[in-house]
């Protein structure tokens, strides 16, 4: 953050970001990327938290870790999958009743779906695959947009992979899932920029200490896909934490919007 002086010498009169106030939901919150981006920015100071999970048990234990690591704010879960457009309508209005406002959405539910060669992927898991990476952020999104737009103000952060980007055998289906999350994302951001409303998204590669992590590393060939990844990633595999501390930066990023950032220890640099 600049120093005050330092800003009004540039010609920068804009305000620093403060979260004070504000209220968010985060979809797929009860465990990793989200349950830490929900840590987070209660830390950084928003005032409410509302998470969204398909578990009511796991959604409860996530509660009870963030009540315990952010005393300060206040934190609600709302069940259910959101790859349901009726699901997504209840959460977000149930959101709005609770709060009475929705500043920051953050999308970050996962599938249980690890890579597989596409000629040994069965048809009829083609379109599970895609409902459950790709259309739970769009759902999400279109039913917190209005509320958004109404108050013309709003960050949006989605999480993908990097699989949008680079090439990867194994992801064809989840990279199709991932490459159209980051161009909704980017075209969005280009229509949503004249209500005051930021899109952006996180495309990390392999994420440790996450269910995703343990899944794909279980299996046989994913398992030994993401092992060469791991090696390239010489400053590191991310953890939660550090993807977590991006979506709070895209979240009050002021003049950020429709990038696709990766961190991800150097295993690219698409």
């Amino acid at each position: 953050m600049r120093d005050p002086a330092v800003r009004e010498s540039l010609g920068d009169t804009a305000p620093a970001q403060s979260f004070s106030g504000q209220c968010a939901l985060i979809t797929g919150g009860a465990s990793g990327i989200g349950l830490e981006s929900a840590a987070q920015l209660g830390e950084a100071g928003v005032s409410r938290v509302a998470i969204n999970g398909r578990s009511a048990a796991r959604g409860a234990d996530a509660l009870a870790v963030l009540r315990r690591r952010c005393p300060q704010a206040e934190f609600v879960f709302f069940p259910g999958d959101v790859a349901d457009w009726t699901t997504a309508q209840r959460i977000a209005a149930a959101v709005l009743d609770a709060f009475g406002r929705l500043d920051i959405f953050v999308g970050a539910t996962g599938a249980a779906h690890a890579p597989k060669l596409f000629h040994e992927t069965p048809a009829e898991e083609i379109n599970p695959i895609l409902n459950g990476f790709l259309i739970p952020p769009l759902h999400m999104t279109r039913a917190v947009l209005p509320a958004m737009r109404a108050r013309k103000a709003g960050s949006i952060v989605l999480v993908a992979s990097d699989a949008a980007k680079i090439a990867t055998p194994g992801e064809s289906v989840i990279g199709a899932a991932m490459a159209g999350i980051v161009m909704f994302v980017r075209t969005l951001a280009m229509e949503a920029k004249r209500d005051g409303i930021r899109v952006n998204a996180l495309t990390p590669s392999i994420v440790a200490d996450t269910q995703t992590h343990d899944r794909v590393m279980s299996a046989a060939f994913s398992g030994k896909l993401f092992a060469k990844a791991k090696a390239q990633a010489h400053l590191g595999v991310t953890l939660p934490a550090d993807q977590a501390a991006l979506v709070v930066f895209l979240a009050g990023a002021a003049r950020l919007t429709g990038q696709a950032i990766s961190a991800n220890g150097g295993i690219s640099a698409a």
